[in-house]
């Protein structure tokens, strides 16, 4: 219980890993209960308050989270609505209910002290705030990029909008749920897809507290490579550049933790800490992770301007792997900055092709640099023409 608290306090001034404590350590019933004592501290304290305590949890629950899935499906790029809500909606509604109680606890403070006017400022900012808790969660949980977790975030009114013209009928429909008789057999038949609901966050909790136990040996570089891939897909960066340069230095010839901190260092913007770390990779594995190593490091030449570098990692690739996109698109970026536009348009128009005939499967994941490919094709095109 002191731990819950401590990450709902912790939201204020470290979110990311708050939000990522959450998923390790956190409780849907804490979570639930939060939102509901918020609730009920604002309810008693507001007269001009006329919905039902228990409604923000409601809306959480059966319209809000869904929603953020859906989103997220279309626009986020992971896995589909039905794989996602088995694995994703326990978590996701943890993080959502600590989000909206911790946003709301500045609220319990002013209630029934403040003038309405003030209250209602205050009120927005907790929303406001609530909505920057959603973008770490939706981070945090699905591995979003910015711009995703960003457009997820503006959109996430919908299913608030669809909950308020539905509330009606389903005001009626709890009516009739409500019935101790109803419930008795909907828990008996319907009990194991309750229990169900919890089990992603409790797969992701047992995994971890595995690893954390198998990280207390000194010399299990492997454990402290796999708790940086988690906080890696959680977008944690400090805590899994932590992790990673653990595992080098139990073990220097951990290729995939350099490769990792390499990437990370790119994504930064710290291209010489990533040619450091692409260039060990190189020398104890050339063909590493399927060859990918020599498309990023030719992405860290181009970074540096090194194009000529790029140019020549980028090649070798491109022969072992001729229907990359991205890599087709960083070859015919090497290309363009080198002037020679004709052999970069030809390289961005098999990028498209390859996003295009690339498996069902993989093309959520292309499609971006197939966007960027089409966009520097026409203005090549519109160059020369």
């Amino acid at each position: 219980m002191g731990e819950s608290f401590k990450l709902l306090f912790q939201l204020f001034y470290q979110p990311v890993a708050a939000m990522s404590g959450i998923l390790d350590r956190g409780s849907l019933l804490f979570g639930s209960l939060s939102v509901l004592a918020v609730s009920l501290v604002l309810a008693a304290a507001n007269p001009w308050q006329h919905f039902p305590p228990y409604l923000p949890l409601l809306v959480l629950a059966i319209a809000y989270v869904p929603g953020i899935l859906l989103l997220c499906a279309l626009i986020g790029r992971v896995a589909g609505f039905d794989a996602s809500f088995r694995r994703d909606y326990s978590p996701m509604l943890t993080c959502a209910s600590m989000g909206w109680a911790a946003a709301n606890l500045p609220l319990v403070l002013a209630a029934g002290t403040a003038p309405l006017p003030v209250f209602a400022v205050l009120a927005g900012l907790a929303y406001l705030y609530f909505a920057v808790l959603v973008f770490f969660a939706v981070r945090t949980v699905f591995g979003a990029r910015n711009g995703a977790a960003i457009a997820v975030v503006c959109l996430s009114w919908i299913p608030l909008v669809a909950a308020a013209f539905l509330w009606m009928p389903l005001r009626f429909l709890l009516g009739w749920i409500a019935s101790p008789f109803f419930l008795f057999y909907a828990w008996y038949y319907l009990g194991s897809e309750f229990s169900n609901l919890g089990a992603g966050m409790r797969r992701r909790q047992s995994l971890r507290r595995i690893l954390e136990a198998a990280a207390v040996n000194p010399h299990d570089g492997e454990a402290q490579y796999q708790l940086g891939l988690i906080y890696q897909q959680r977008r944690n960066y400090s805590e899994a550049i932590q992790r990673f340069q653990t595992a080098v230095k139990i073990d220097p010839t951990e290729t995939d933790a350099h490769y990792q901190l390499g990437r990370i260092a790119r994504e930064q913007g710290r291209i010489d800490n990533a040619l450091a770390h692409f260039q060990t990779v190189l020398a104890q594995d050339p063909k590493h992770n399927l060859s990918e190593i020599l498309r990023e490091l030719g992405g860290a030449y181009l970074a540096a301007g090194r194009l000529e570098d790029a140019r020549r990692n980028l090649e070798a690739y491109i022969e072992r792997r001729s229907y990359d996109p991205e890599g087709l698109y960083y070859y015919g970026q090497a290309l363009e900055g080198l002037g020679r536009p004709a052999e970069a348009r030809e390289m961005y128009v098999r990028a498209v092709e390859a996003a295009r005939t690339a498996p069902r499967y993989r093309r959520p994941f292309v499609a971006r640099w197939s966007r960027l490919a089409q966009r520097q094709g026409r203005k090549l095109a519109s160059v020369s023409g």
